[in-house]
């Protein structure tokens, strides 16, 4: 099957670099960085796409399904590999922390990919999810496009915050900590600081959850 990111990949790379890109990729790293706590254990970040948050937030390995989006990860410094989110190629137990930004929208079954990226991680160990929630302002901008055609976002499928909860719960996973960010409305001026919230907020375009394996 085509990846979509294949033919993409230099433009998708130069949109964080445009006034709109920095200012949402500040906002959810900013979300991010609240919530990750471990920055010398060992991470993977499923759905690495070019780098830009592993690389911002220390993460050292990364896996992808689009070559071309690998290529962008590995001049950032980050050990990459090939494969999906819903059959990742790395041994059980391998991870004390796995990061997800926004690839649940584009794997083809999102409890999958949450029951595998479970499985890499050892007992104790921290998935790190930041998703554009399907109720939120942002989310319904996106459904938007995608039901206009639009190339990448005609790809995606927006998750609920309940959603992802209930498949981190059947994949063995307790909720610990979350955030949110993005509280402008799509295609209005940022705010020269990104404001983050504590918690699950109503309307915010990005939330992140930071849930735990206690696996046996």
């Amino acid at each position: 099957m085509t990846n979509i990111f294949d033919q993409i990949a230099e433009k998708y790379d130069r949109w964080f670099d445009s006034p709109e890109g920095r200012a949402i990729f500040r906002a959810e790293l900013a979300c991010l960085r609240l919530l990750r706590h471990e920055p010398a254990d060992r991470w993977l970040e499923v759905g690495v796409g070019t780098g830009r948050f592993a690389a911002a937030l220390g993460i050292a390995e990364g896996v992808d399904s689009s070559p071309p989006m690998l290529a962008f990860a590995a001049r950032r410094g980050i050990q990459t590999c090939t494969g999906t989110a819903e059959v990742l190629p790395y041994p059980d137990e391998s991870f004390d922390g796995v990061l997800l930004v926004t690839t649940l929208s584009f794997v083809q079954d999102p409890a999958k990919a949450i029951e595998e990226c479970t499985r890499v991680l050892r007992p104790g160990g921290t998935l790190l999810a930041g998703i554009i929630p399907a109720e939120s302002p942002w989310g319904r901008e996106y459904a938007r496009k995608a039901s206009e055609g639009h190339h990448v976002y005609s790809h995606a499928r927006f998750l609920s915050v309940q959603q992802l909860q209930e498949f981190a719960t059947a994949a063995g996973l307790c909720l610990q900590e979350s955030a949110s960010t993005l509280f402008w409305p799509p295609g209005s001026p940022p705010p020269e600081t990104p404001v983050i919230e504590a918690g699950e907020v109503a309307g915010a375009g990005f939330v992140a959850l930071q849930f735990v394996a206690f696996q046996l």
